[in-house]
């Protein structure tokens, strides 16, 4: 298969171990500061980490990183 045959679900987008917590945890009804209280960081610093999700994921909405997370089989930590 050639690299331009692989589409996002076999790419590696590099994520940190950090923002594969952070991208699991979009897919449930929580706000971001929820998220920061579970993780014990501000809301600010998971905002930034979400910001750089989607960046490296190439979407815009927190709706297309779950759908990308499911794809590649990223599961809830």
């Amino acid at each position: 298969m050639s690299a331009i045959e692989l589409d996002r679900t076999y790419t590696n987008p590099g994520l940190t171990r950090r923002e594969q917590v952070v991208l699991s945890n979009l897919s449930e009804d929580v706000t971001l500061e929820q998220i920061a209280s579970r993780l014990f960081v501000t809301r600010n610093t998971v905002k930034s980490q979400v910001r750089s999700v989607y960046r490296k994921l190439g979407v815009s909405t927190r709706a297309d990183a779950v759908a990308w997370a499911e794809e590649a089989g990223i599961r809830q930590f």
